[in-house]
């Protein structure tokens, strides 16, 4: 068994383990298997989304895993579809029994609506009620902007605890992770090794492979770990939360196997030197409550 990972205090003192599992794209019939081999392996964090179509098989890995409810921290997202604010609390409602669970550790807004930002702020204002009932531990967002989120946090009266967005050496958002320490904000990453340039997407034609840069192939052989490895341990070196997804057993092992070493200060330098600002996703700017249909 690997890890656990460390932990990271949330800006309400709740306290979210530094690594965990993902579930995006993953076939709900392989997702209850990879959460009760990650369980096993010692992660203690599952990322899900009421869009993924799996959060009944999350759930219900968890329960096979025998793991107390208390030692694991459960995370989903409201799709855009459900946004506003009797809608969110439905939509939460259905999580929550699809997940299995009466409490939620940290529940999102999935993307920001520029063009409706007031059903946005309405969703958020619904996620401070559930907040507040104590039926959820932590509330945040993914994929916003500083923009976004100065417009969001002067409608709302609690900042968000976690910012969840596409972060990897290739697109590491330096300006955005500044703005997000200033506030409070924790950075979450969504494909942290880079997975969204291999797998397609908009822009996936214009960005590289972190997992193939001579940086850090060359640190992979040093330490004697996978470049993937390097990859969450630069993560973990920026105090960010990663969540790298997989159902294969071997990689789910492999991709928690990083806290018995460390890189300096110099090699954290030289992989963050390899940052393009090019995005392998969807741009938050231009997302709309059709863009996914």
């Amino acid at each position: 068994m690997n890890g656990p990972a460390p932990l990271l205090t949330l800006n309400n003192g709740v306290r979210m383990p530094a690594l965990g599992l993902g579930v995006y794209q993953s076939p709900p019939d392989e997702t209850v298997p990879a959460v009760t081999a990650a369980i096993e392996d010692g992660y203690r964090l599952i990322d899900t989304a009421a869009a993924y179509g799996n959060e009944k098989e999350v759930g219900e890995g968890i329960a096979r895993s025998g793991i107390g409810r208390e030692d694991v921290f459960v995370i989903t997202k409201l799709w855009l579809t459900d946004y506003g604010y009797d809608s969110t609390l439905r939509a939460f409602d259905t999580s929550l029994t699809k997940l299995g669970l009466d409490r939620l550790d940290l529940y999102l807004l999935h993307w920001p609506v520029p063009s409706a930002f007031d059903a946005t702020v309405a969703s958020y204002k619904a996620a401070e009620k559930l907040l507040a009932d104590g039926r959820v531990r932590a509330i945040g967002v993914c994929n916003h902007t500083p923009e976004h989120l100065t417009d969001l946090m002067a409608r709302t009266e609690v900042v968000p605890a976690v910012n969840q967005v596409e972060l990897h050496p290739n697109f590491s958002q330096p300006e955005l992770r500044a703005f997000d320490v200033r506030h409070g904000i924790l950075t979450q990453s969504w494909s942290p090794i880079g997975g969204v340039n291999r797998y397609g997407g908009e822009g996936a034609d214009k960005v590289r492979d972190p997992l193939q840069e001579p940086t850090i192939t060359g640190l992979a052989e040093k330490y004697g770990k996978s470049p993937a490895q390097i990859v969450l341990r630069w993560q973990v070196e920026h105090d960010l939360c990663a969540i790298p997804k997989s159902v294969k057993p071997h990689r789910i092992a492999e991709n928690i196997g990083i806290f018995d070493f460390s890189l300096t200060p110099h090699e954290v330098a030289a992989i963050d030197a390899l940052d393009t600002g090019a995005r392998g996703g969807p741009d938050p700017d231009r997302v709309a409550l059709d863009t996914f249909s």
